[in-house]
C-alpha cells in the first residue's frame, strides 16, 4: 500500500511509536487522523502539517469515545488505514496489580483495538483497499515473568489479528500483527528499564520502530517481528517452550529485585 495513497486513523498518537508513525506518515504524504486522550507533542507536528494532520481527543475504552473517532473520520472521508497503536504497560508480579490497574490494562490493550477495528470496519470495507494495523509486541508470544497482564493483552492481540485476517480473506481489508521488542518510550517504568540494562535487553528507537512497521505496510506483510535474538526466542518457544522455562527461571530473582522498585507506568 502507498502511503501517500492513505488516509490513516492512529491511536496512540500522542508519543512513543505512535508520535513517530504519526510524523513518518505525514512526511510521506498520508493524510492522518491523529487520535490520543492529549496533545502533546502532537501539536508540533500539527503546525508543520496543517493539511494532513487532524487530531481527535478520545478515551477509547468508552464507546462514546469510538464515536468520536470514527464521527470525525467519516468527515474526513476516504479512510483506509486503522493503526491500533495506543497501549499502556505495567511492570508487576500479578498479585501486586490492583483489579482497577489490571481492568485498564486489557481495556486499553485489548478490548479498545477490538471495539475500535469493529466500528471502523464499514469505513474500511468501503475502499477498494484498506489495512487494520495492530501494534502489539514480541511479549504476544512469549509469556515474561513481570508481565503477565501484558502479556495476556497481546497474545490476545495477535490471536485476534490473524483470526481477522482470515475472517476478511476473501474482502478488500487485510491485517498486519507488528511485534516490536523493547522500544525506549516513556512506556516503560524505571525499574523496566533497569532490569533491561542490566540483562543487557537490546531496546529500539521509537523512530526505527515506526519505520519499520510503515515499511511493512508498504510491503503489504501480514505479520512484523522486530529484533535479534528475540525473532529466535519467539520461534525458540513455539517449538520448546522448555528451554524458554528455564531461562527464565534463572532470570526470575533478579526480575523481582527489580519490581521491588516498582514506578508508575504512563498512558500514551
Amino acid at each position: 500500500m502507498r502511503l501517500s495513497d492513505s488516509v490513516v486513523i492512529l491511536t496512540g498518537a500522542s508519543g512513543g511509536i505512535g508520535l513517530e508513525l504519526a510524523e513518518q506518515l505525514c512526511a510521506a504524504g498520508a493524510r492522518v487522523l491523529a487520535v490520543s486522550r492529549q496533545m502533546g507533542e502532537l501539536s508540533g507536528l500539527l503546525k508543520r502539517y496543517p493539511h494532513r494532520l487532524y487530531w481527535q481527543s478520545a478515551d477509547l475504552r468508552t464507546a462514546e469515545g469510538r464515536e468520536l473517532v470514527v464521527g470525525r473520520a467519516r468527515e474526513i472521508g476516504g479512510v483506509n488505514v486503522l493503526i491500533n497503536a495506543a497501549g499502556i504497560n505495567r511492570f508487576a508480579l500479578l498479585d501486586q496489580l490492583d483489579e482497577h490497574a489490571l481492568d485498564e490494562l486489557l481495556d486499553i490493550n485489548l478490548k479498545a483495538p477490538l471495539q475500535l477495528t469493529r466500528a471502523c470496519l464499514p469505513l474500511l470495507r468501503a475502499q477498494a483497499r484498506a489495512l487494520v494495523v495492530n501494534v502489539g509486541s514480541t511479549y504476544g508470544s512469549i509469556g515474561y515473568p513481570g508481565y503477565a497482564t501484558y502479556c495476556a493483552s497481546k497474545f490476545a492481540l495477535r490471536g485476534f489479528s490473524e483470526a481477522l485476517r482470515r475472517e476478511l480473506a476473501d474482502t478488500t481489508v487485510d491485517v498486519l500483527y507488528a511485534a516490536p521488542r523493547a522500544t525506549r518510550t516513556s512506556m516503560n517504568s524505571s525499574a523496566a528499564m533497569a532490569l533491561n540494562q542490566a540483562l543487557n535487553v537490546g531496546m529500539d528507537d521509537p523512530a526505527d520502530v515506526a519505520r519499520a512497521v510503515l515499511e511493512a505496510v508498504q510491503s503489504e506483510r501480514s505479520e512484523l517481528y522486530l529484533g535479534w535474538p528475540e525473532k529466535l526466542f519467539v520461534r525458540l518457544n513455539g517449538m520448546l517452550p522448555g528451554v524458554v522455562d528455564r531461562a527464565l527461571r534463572k532470570q526470575l530473582p533478579l526480575i523481582r529485585r527489580h519490581i521491588g522498585s516498582h514506578s508508575k507506568e504512563s498512558i500514551k
